[in-house]
């Protein structure tokens, strides 16, 4: 991974065999920031997990391992209540036949390249706390 800043802005290359949220969380660690909007991702993704909240509060997760082109990638990093950085992202990827997956980024490790935009959000605290009868992370601002 390499990044370089602009002002409060980052822009981020992830490179072949990383994964996604735990690059991010190393940058945020390496930074030093507490809250931050990941506005756009691109690129080229294998061994990706995905899926969505049902009704009842549990995520769903579903594969989707061959690599597949990364269309769009947005979400954010905030802490936890112990301080270690949390992304929650969300995803659209096109498989090799243009089927479109899209949903919650449980994990994603680059195949090819990843490109990510990071707006760091230097006077603001996001912490994520547990939900009541929720598989979440509740955000709270301070």
């Amino acid at each position: 991974m390499e990044w370089i800043r602009s002002g409060e802005d980052l822009f981020v290359r992830i490179d072949p065999d990383e994964e996604i949220h735990t690059s991010l969380q190393k940058l945020a660690d390496e930074v030093g920031f507490d809250a931050a909007a990941i506005t756009s991702g691109i690129g080229r993704t294998r061994d990706n997990l995905y899926g969505y909240m049902d009704d009842e509060g549990v995520y769903q997760r579903r594969p989707l391992d061959p690599p597949s082109e990364l269309v769009s990638l947005s979400g954010n990093i905030a802490r936890t209540q112990d301080g270690k950085p949390f992304t929650h992202i969300h995803c659209c990827w096109s498989d090799d036949h243009n089927d479109v997956h899209a949903g919650h980024m449980f994990q994603s490790t680059v195949h090819v390249v990843a490109e990510i935009h990071i707006r760091i959000m230097k006077n603001a605290i996001m912490t994520r706390c547990p939900a009541v009868d929720l598989e979440l992370l509740v955000l709270k601002f301070s």
